[in-house]
């Protein structure tokens, strides 16, 4: 797959690709404490003819891992030779957090909330200032993947702005099971790039610290969707879902008490007003709270750990949830379809 040497360098702009080749790249965006560089893995594939640049993120939190190997598996299949501009795949976003195996950077922040960062901030801001200017604001399209946290599952779900078309197309691309239509005005990388002019999506791929291929293929077919209906490459778009849940929103429910945790309902599953979603026990048994859903709505993701203090987090829901088909074809002018 390489014929060359790992090329470090300190911004994408000295990543100089030929044409119709992939190269491998360490980019040295900090210093350690004893003076050592800290470098973010990229895979650059640059395409024989011109196009768009679509960046690949994985592994914001550190303990994030499907990402990273649908950006391995994609590398091993692309050909850039027929390839129409530039694919980067960034392999782990937060090294420190990779390494410690932790979801903060490593000064106990959240990366993912501090961007765009700051030249002359603490120690996660200048890190993620750095992402945002020598990686992300090389990119034209975006598609960050995530997974749940710790204690947590996932559906495979998209939050992106649905008002933007470009957006919205790249979120029913990855055929997932909900979408949640969620503007990038907050502090996350997907929010940094758009304001920077960059079409950015967030996918969940599912559950933490682990390798799930199923996952794996689902992500990785959502960026080929992308690349076909980009013509950055040929081939046939794929939607193995008939319909995906749309959300105007969501949110999370808590814990009122604290105590032995039991989540009712299983990710994806749609629930009812009034509908009990949980129950709170005593170490000796009983049941001191339960939970039941404010209104109609489906669960996108949910607590998977029993230990849980008051206040913590129990189910996430995505509020006004309805059906739409999974693909849309820009050659019917708008009007949706299934692939």
């Amino acid at each position: 797959m390489f014929d060359r040497p790992v090329i470090e360098i300190r911004t994408l702009a000295e990543a100089d690709t030929t044409p119709g080749t992939l190269q491998r790249y360490w980019l040295h965006i900090a210093s350690n404490g004893i003076g050592e560089p800290i470098r973010v893995p990229i895979l650059v594939a640059r395409g024989a003819e011109p196009g768009p640049v679509l960046g690949i993120t994985a592994a914001v939190h550190g303990n994030e891992l499907n990402g990273i190997s649908v950006v391995q598996r994609l590398f091993a299949e692309i050909d850039p030779t027929v390839l129409r501009g530039t694919v980067i795949g960034v392999l782990a976003m937060n090294v420190p957090g990779v390494l410690l195996r932790q979801r903060q950077f490593n000064d106990g922040e959240d990366l993912n909330r501090v961007a765009p960062g700051k030249p002359d901030g603490s120690d996660s801001q200048i890190y993620a200032y750095r992402l945002v200017d020598r990686i992300i604001s090389h990119f034209n399209l975006m598609i960050d993947l995530h997974t749940a946290s710790n204690g947590r599952v996932n559906s495979l779900y998209v939050r992106t702005d649905m008002d933007n078309p470009v957006t919205a197309r790249m979120a029913q691309l990855q055929s997932p099971q909900i979408i949640v239509h969620n503007p990038p005005n907050d502090k996350t990388m997907r929010g940094a790039a758009a304001s920077r002019g960059v079409a950015a999506i967030t996918v969940e791929l599912r559950d933490p610290n682990r390798f799930q291929p199923g996952a794996v293929e689902d992500g990785l077919q959502g960026v080929r969707n992308v690349l076909y209906d980009r013509s950055m490459l040929d081939g046939t778009i794929l939607c193995p879902l008939s319909e995906t849940i749309l959300c105007d929103g969501s949110y999370w429910l808590y814990t009122g008490a604290g105590g032995l945790l039991e989540v009712l309902p299983r990710v994806a599953q749609l629930v009812k007003a009034g509908e009990l979603v949980a129950r709170v026990r005593t170490i000796f048994g009983e049941v001191i709270r339960e939970i039941v859903a404010p209104e109609d709505a489906i669960v996108v993701g949910r607590s998977v750990d029993p230990i849980n203090q008051t206040g913590s987090r129990i189910v996430h829901l995505g509020k006004a949830p309805r059906g739409i088909p999974c693909v849309v074809d820009a050659a019917t002018d708008g009007e949706q379809r299934t692939s």
